[in-house]
């Protein structure tokens, strides 16, 4: 019982996979690739049928008939297939509409089309106001039929209607947005060629390009009615398509229209099947493939376009060109953007502003030229140039910020070094005003040449007042301090020169400052007064000579020096006068002279 259940769902396995793999493997069929939703409304795509569309390696060309329900499309389609109807597509006798959204035929035609081997793929589409579908339907149909197609049949039964030509307006759009570009070096969107098939019961009268010229003369409107001077505007917009549009005409195959699929060539009208094979002859010669920003698709290229057309298509409530060129442009948006931020993302942050602001109108003005370059559409286009230009500046906005980020950390790391440097520059050793200019130019200098961007006035402002407060009080302590140090120093040079080197020079000399330091103080009231005072003024140049030099540093070498020195001075006072000769100017000598002893 057990092996009876797995037999059964084997089988059935097997037979429902053998029906989807010959439902997409049998190709000499015709398939549904878009399809009606449940309500009628709007398209979508169809599995089965778009999975042997992308198998085509070859460049596609797609030839679509289009026209009102029970016009004779889908048996126009196999007479230019040469196919039965039991063979091609499916023919209905009743009222209602047999092809339901736009289906294929499975084995496209071979042709050599300017030495390249084109895949030519012909297409049935659901026929005009039928009943139970909406008008928005039927647009999107027509639509998705002239910007899929190379060459587009509109079939008309006997006559051209005013509702034919107001459906003609989305083609006449499309022509107007994408025709002028096809006409120079940049193809970005080539239009379906236009084939006016009249079919008519009688050949006498006008010929069909007679009435297609006629039906696209200008209504009269003396009392300027609105709709009329709409109407015309759509004749005048045709125009445009002049050279991309044909006229043809062909006489009914029999009297007994519902039994055509069962005749052969031998009973229909001999008139008819000789201008079925001039149609045969004029669709081959007008075909070529389906080119999409300047070149032309295989199977999975297709399908993709494909899918492109339908989400522009059911974007709205009402197909568009302008909703059409935006799902076109989409891609192209991206990539520019994409562009864009490439250049802007090589720039090392921070940057000065009017840098940055060149850098982005550089950047810029590259994305929209390779937007202008390769964008769908002319006047719908500038829709898209707005939407790229506001993502341009929200993209830039973040660079302003990023670029104010790293500006402001930048000179505060700049502004907090001068400031340390500054605090160190107010304790040092020995008091030195050159070193504090030289470091206070060499902060001040390195600050405005690193530090950029749109944070640099704020923080110059910073560094200036701080540099200011830093100045005025080391000049506060300046003079106090070295008025101190040179004080003690005297001091520190009396007892050198009298007990450790005992030269007399160095002491009076020492006692000498002493003295004019303390007495000159005491004279004056004051020892600010002696800041103004000239002697003051060489003691000062003096020692700023000696303290710090671009040569010596004496505030950073005072220590080692001072080591180095008590080393020299022990050593010539324990071990140097042994091998040295006496001193020249000697200040004391503890020996006492020696006199003979009187008894």
């Amino acid at each position: 019982m057990k092996i009876s259940r797995w037999v059964l769902v084997i089988l059935v396995y097997f037979c429902v996979f053998e029906d989807g793999y010959s439902s997409i493997e049998n190709l000499h069929q015709a398939f549904p690739i878009v399809e009606p939703d449940p309500g009628h409304t709007k398209l979508r795509l169809s599995k089965e049928g778009l999975e042997v569309i992308e198998r085509i390696k070859n460049p596609i060309a797609a030839v679509a008939v289009i026209g009102p329900y029970r016009s004779g499309k889908s048996f126009l389609l196999n007479q230019l297939l040469s196919l039965s109807c039991d063979e091609g597509f499916g023919v209905g006798h009743m009222r209602d509409t047999k092809t339901k959204g736009v289906w294929a035929w499975g084995t496209p035609l071979e042709v050599d089309i300017d030495g390249v081997k084109t895949s030519v793929i012909y297409l049935d589409t659901e026929g005009f106001e039928s009943v139970g579908k909406s008008n928005v339907y039927d647009d999107r149909i027509f639509a998705l039929a002239t910007v899929m197609s190379s060459v587009l049949i509109y079939n008309l039964p006997e006559t051209i209607r005013e509702a034919d030509i107001s459906r003609l307006s989305f083609a006449v759009e499309l022509a107007e947005e994408f025709y002028g570009r096809v006409k120079g070096q940049d193809v970005a969107f080539e239009p379906a060629k236009l084939l006016w098939l009249i079919q008519r019961d009688f050949l006498q009268g006008k010929s069909v390009q007679q009435m297609v010229d006629e039906a696209l003369l200008h209504v009269p409107n003396a009392n300027g009615d609105r709709n009329i001077e709409l109407v015309n505007q759509i004749r005048d917009s045709l125009a445009v398509m002049g050279d991309n549009s044909t006229a043809f005409s062909l006489p009914q195959p029999h009297l007994q229209r519902t039994k055509l699929c069962e005749m052969t060539d031998g009973e229909l009208d001999p008139q008819y099947v000789k201008k079925r094979n001039e149609l045969k002859k004029l669709v081959a010669s007008i075909i070529r493939p389906k080119i999409v920003q300047g070149r032309s698709l295989n199977g999975k290229e297709f399908v993709s376009f494909l899918e492109q057309i339908l989400e522009a298509l059911n974007k709205g409530e009402i197909p568009s060109t302008g909703s059409l060129v935006e799902v076109f442009n989409k891609g192209i948006l991206e990539k520019c953007l994409k562009l864009y931020n490439e250049k802007m993302a090589g720039l090392h942050f921070p940057l000065p502003e009017h840098s940055l602001e060149n850098a982005h109108e550089e950047a810029r003005a590259a994305a929209m030229k390779a937007f202008d370059e390769q964008h769908f559409g002319r006047n719908h286009a500038k829709k898209s140039v707005e939407q790229l230009d506001e993502e341009i500046s929200k993209v830039f906005k973040n660079f302003i910020l990023t670029n104010a980020y790293n500006s402001a950390k930048l000179c505060e790391s700049l502004y907090t070094r001068c400031e340390d440097k500054m605090d160190q520059l107010q304790v040092l050793r020995l008091p030195s005003m050159a070193k504090f200019d030289a470091g206070f130019l060499q902060c001040n200098q390195s600050f405005t040449e690193e530090c950029v961007g749109p944070s640099k006035v704020n923080y110059e402002n910073r560094m200036s007042k701080m540099l200011g407060k830093a100045r005025s009080l080391f000049i506060k302590e300046y003079n106090h301090r070295l008025f101190n140090w040179l004080v003690g120093f005297s001091l520190i040079m009396v007892v050198v020169g009298r007990f450790i080197i005992k030269f007399f020079l160095i002491e009076i000399g020492a006692w000498i400052m002493f003295i004019f330091l303390e007495t000159y103080t005491r004279m004056f009231w004051s020892a600010e007064s002696l800041y103004y005072n000239p002697v003051w003024h060489v003691i000062v140049a003096t020692w700023e000579t000696l303290v710090y030099s671009p040569v010596l540093d004496l505030d950073r070498w005072a220590i080692p020096l001072g080591v180095i020195a008590a080393v020299l001075v022990l050593y010539v006072r324990c071990c140097g006068r042994r091998h040295s000769p006496r001193w020249l100017l000697p200040v004391y000598n503890p020996q006492k002279p020696n006199r003979p002893r009187s008894d």
